[in-house]
């Protein structure tokens, strides 16, 4: 009897032993620098999640882009580095998701691939659906849900891109940036990228909600060759304008964008 009661002391403070040193162990785990970056799915004590604010962080190093809306239509633009051997036409930072609307991306041009793909399968489906054009917003977000739900999954990261989608629907002249958590704001005007700073400056002092659609194109213009001379960087710009009274989205041609930045100097 005695034996018994000696064993089962014995096995319980082994146990008692064996769970404190397993709860040091953990916390030594999540206490050490950079421990909460191994699973998307952990909060920091101070309530952040590491890896979306690394995948913002990709983004904020990219290609300027940006959109500027005004009563006459939509605008999107992005700088566009191309190598001396690349053909210019292979690189692209403005893609076309239906005849109103377009988008800009910057970060990971492989993780906004596939969600310019799945962007371009929501829009055709809702034309086969409701035989209608997609709402501007209705396809922004169905994206942000995609970008959304790998913030909150083990073994997946965050997208690392962030996109801006423009164009015209019932609504009007519509603007909208996304983030790699899965918000996104609708905007007037707005720029993502590296040169973010010098543009939304320049946008704050000179944008207006009564300018015109030619407007807007000089003041994209504009905002993308100072954000690149700012960081000593050759002019290389791509624009896209979505008119209101046609709605079709349609890409400038170099010669043209050429002829907008030879008036700046």
């Amino acid at each position: 009897m005695l034996r018994k009661r000696f064993l089962v002391k014995l096995l319980y403070e082994c146990s008692a032993k064996c769970s404190a040193s397993l709860g040091l162990m953990l916390m030594s785990v999540f206490a050490a620098p950079g421990a909460y970056d191994r699973a998307i799915t952990v909060f920091s004590p101070d309530g952040r999640l590491f890896q979306v604010e690394y995948a913002m962080e990709l983004v904020n190093r990219g290609a300027t882009i940006l959109g500027i809306k005004c009563r006459e239509g939509v605008v999107l633009g992005a700088e566009e580095t191309v190598e001396p051997l690349e053909e210019s036409e292979s690189s692209w930072k403005i893609f076309r998701i239906d005849d109103h609307v377009g988008a800009a991306i910057v970060g990971l041009s492989s993780d906004a691939r596939v969600l310019i793909d799945q962007a371009r399968i929501y829009a055709q489906s809702n034309r086969l659906t409701y035989d209608e054009p997609i709402d501007v917003e209705v396809v922004t977000k169905r994206i942000c849900d995609i970008q959304q739900l790998y913030t909150q999954h083990a073994g997946v990261r965050p997208f690392g891109v962030s996109l801006i989608f423009g164009g015209v629907d019932k609504s009007g002249c519509r603007v909208f940036a996304t983030h790699p958590s899965g918000t996104y704001r609708g905007h007037k005007a707005t720029a993502v990228g590296a040169g973010k700073e010098t543009v939304m400056n320049i946008l704050k002092e000179e944008y207006r909600e009564d300018m015109s659609l030619e407007d807007i194109i000089r003041l994209s213009v504009k905002c993308l060759t100072k954000a690149l001379e700012a960081r000593q960087l050759p002019p290389r710009i791509k624009i896209a304008v979505i008119p209101a009274a046609t709605r079709k989205m349609e890409m400038l041609s170099d010669e043209r964008v050429e002829e907008y930045v030879k008036k700046l100097r």
